[in-house]
């Protein structure tokens, strides 16, 4: 019971949160230089047509006027018609979202498959050889930009090797996508048994989830890395070695467990941050999602377009640490809410 009241209080915490991003949103778009209005007007719209395409967008009131119009909106589910594809933003962000997470489950599952079990290795062999390497492929991971990994694998394998496709999107020019279920194109392949779109699917995949894999893989290592160190040495660790436990069932059950709960919390802040944060992937390998989309709404000033990414990825994000906070009071009863 305790949980579930702690799960609905961080809900309705969800509120203000997303009505104080927005408003910071709102604000920061409409003071930057730009005028959407005289972009898709076009330069031969007369004087009459854009002031009345302002008043039509609620542009010519005042800020907090213009917000409270939006909120009114946004209650009904309108997020608005972008200014740049002329769609409802709604459904452009519905068509685009199950693009960026297919990447980003991939990208993320690849990179914590790797990550943990190089940061335990690491923290067993503590100051070895394998240590120090674990360590300097973490450095790599931070400190290489996202952009130059994902350019130096696509000159190896697709302009090289020839082995995997280009930045042609999410299927080969032609292919035909699958029917639409939930959005991931290798998963509604399997679902429709259709085992060729799914081999396209996954191998358009390989190579951009492989790059986002790198960038999340090099932060999640080095955290495991540092809290499982810190764990092999205290004192229930030495208790357990003493009555001479199993050095796997030590590290794996007795120290892993409680050195997980700061590696899940950097798992949900880097989970978050790709989300919103990939859009230079998706640009490198012509990815359709959220991302790409947030791009060219910033270009074009695309007010509504930028507010309603905002809005989905803040609610995602905080969505995000609410698990992984109820993941971590399950992991360690000691937690309170």
């Amino acid at each position: 019971m305790r949980l579930l009241r702690y799960i609905l209080r961080r809900l309705l915490l969800l509120i203000p949160v997303l009505l104080g991003a927005l408003f910071v949103a709102f604000v920061l778009t409409r003071v930057v230089p730009g005028n959407p209005i005289e972009r898709v007007a076009g330069p031969y719209a007369s004087d009459e047509q854009v002031a009345k395409m302002k008043e039509d967008a609620n542009l010519n009131e005042l800020v907090p006027v213009q917000f409270l119009f939006y909120l009114q909106d946004l209650l009904k589910g309108d997020m608005g018609d972008s200014f740049f594809t002329g769609q409802p933003v709604r459904d452009d962000l519905q068509s685009r979202f199950p693009a960026t997470m297919e990447l980003v489950l991939y990208g993320m599952l690849l990179g914590i498959v790797l990550a943990v079990p190089l940061g335990i290795l690491a923290a067993t062999r503590h100051g070895t050889l394998i240590d120090h390497v674990s360590r300097v492929i973490a450095v790599l991971g931070v400190s290489v930009p996202v952009f130059w990994i994902g350019l130096v694998l696509l000159t190896i394998f697709y302009d090289k090797l020839g082995l995997l496709p280009g930045p042609v999107g999410r299927l080969p020019i032609g292919a035909t996508r699958p029917s639409d279920v939930t959005g991931l194109y290798t998963i509604d392949a399997i679902i429709a048994r259709d085992l060729a779109t799914f081999a396209d699917a996954f191998k358009a995949l390989i190579l951009p989830a492989v790059t986002i894999g790198i960038t999340a893989m090099a932060p999640i290592a080095r955290m495991t890395r540092s809290t499982m160190i810190d764990a092999l040495d205290s004192d229930y660790i030495r208790t357990a070695r003493s009555m001479g436990l199993p050095s796997r069932r030590i590290v794996l059950h007795h120290a892993l467990k409680n050195a997980m709960i700061p590696v899940l919390t950097l798992i949900a802040a880097v989970f978050g941050f790709l989300i919103g944060g990939e859009v230079l992937v998706e640009i490198i390998f012509s990815w359709n999602g959220v991302g790409l989309y947030s791009y060219n709404a910033i270009l074009n000033s695309d007010f509504p377009a930028i507010q309603g990414f905002i809005l989905v990825v803040t609610t995602i994000y905080i969505l995000i640490y609410l698990v992984v906070d109820v993941a971590t009071a399950i992991l360690d009863p000691r937690v309170e809410f």
